[in-house]
């Protein structure tokens, strides 16, 4: 596997918050940044692998779109543990993010929510995939530790899953046009400009509802523009409690990284996040650290 990795200049996080705090109020009506200590994670409503976001934090970009489109490579599968090994330095990782799970296990071309932990004392698979079911519903099946795979691409926030210091951002009452993750992702980019600052964390949409796509099974004729991959595409409305992995980067330094992706889960079902339906009542809250390297693997 072709890997390419970049160190990466990380600034102080309280600066950070205070940088997305100040943009933030151009969005939402009432908004926070704050640096805290990471809450456990592995309590409900987050239900992660590991406690925290802590230790050694790597954003990961593997394989890509075009291994889906025009038409799809379905031999390309990555292993969790394979992927940990790029990444010696982090001990014991947990593995949190947005791609598209193991279609060989599924039976079908599918959503992914990684949450795993690899670890001396084993594997603890958390992930979930959704498929769009034959009446056309979302169906949600969690994974077993067999089946710690992914396949096409897959966007990670590795770390060694540590308690510690992280971003807690509130926002409530969209007022501007821009998606949640979006806005976070170019307040930076505007402050930080070609210094790329690799963002990885989990958010919940506390109330309202996201507009969220599902993959179908795969197209059999080429999805040769952004048009027909959106007329592919299953798109749903799903309502709050909404639990997503997240990832996000302000630049890209020339590795062809994806520069959002974020895959959450609730009552309705399991897809990639888009953007809310409710403005007036949505609600986020999030937590996320700083990646000190980015890791760019297999990039098709």
């Amino acid at each position: 596997m072709e890997v390419e990795s970049l160190v990466l200049d990380v600034p102080d996080l309280q600066h950070v918050a205070t940088v997305l705090d100040a943009g933030l109020k151009q969005h939402f009506k009432n908004s926070s940044v704050r640096v805290v200590d990471c809450p456990d994670l592995t309590a409900e409503p987050f239900c992660l692998a590991a406690p925290g976001l802590c230790g050694n934090p790597r954003i990961v970009d593997v394989g890509g779109v075009k291994n889906l489109t025009p038409l799809p490579n379905k031999t390309v599968f990555y292993d969790f543990g394979s992927i940990a090994q790029l990444m010696p330095e982090v001990n014991s990782p947990l593995m949190i993010g947005a791609g598209a799970g193991p279609h060989d296990y599924v039976g079908v071309n599918c959503e992914m929510v990684s949450n795993l932990k690899l670890g001396d004392d084993g594997l603890s698979n958390q992930s979930r995939v959704s498929y769009v079911g034959e009446q056309g519903n979302v169906v949600v099946k969690e994974l077993p530790d067999s089946q710690a795979r992914c396949a096409l691409m897959m966007n990670l926030l590795v770390s060694e899953g540590k308690p510690g210091k992280v971003l807690e951002v509130v926002a409530e009452t969209r007022i501007s046009e821009m998606n949640f993750v979006t806005a976070l992702r170019q307040i930076l980019a505007a402050e930080f400009g070609s210094q790329p600052v690799a963002v990885g964390g989990v958010f919940l949409l506390e109330s309202g509802t996201a507009w969220c796509h599902v993959m179908p099974g795969f197209s059999d004729t080429p999805l040769c523009s952004d048009a027909e991959v959106d007329e592919w595409l299953r798109y749903y409305e799903m309502h709050a409690p909404l639990l997503f992995c997240s990832v996000f980067v302000s630049h890209d330094p020339g590795l062809d990284l994806r520069m959002e992706h974020s895959h959450g889960f609730g009552p309705d079902g399991l897809g990639h996040y888009h953007y809310d339906t409710t403005p007036e009542s949505v609600k986020y809250r999030g937590y996320f650290t700083v990646g000190e390297q980015i890791v760019r693997a297999d990039k098709p």
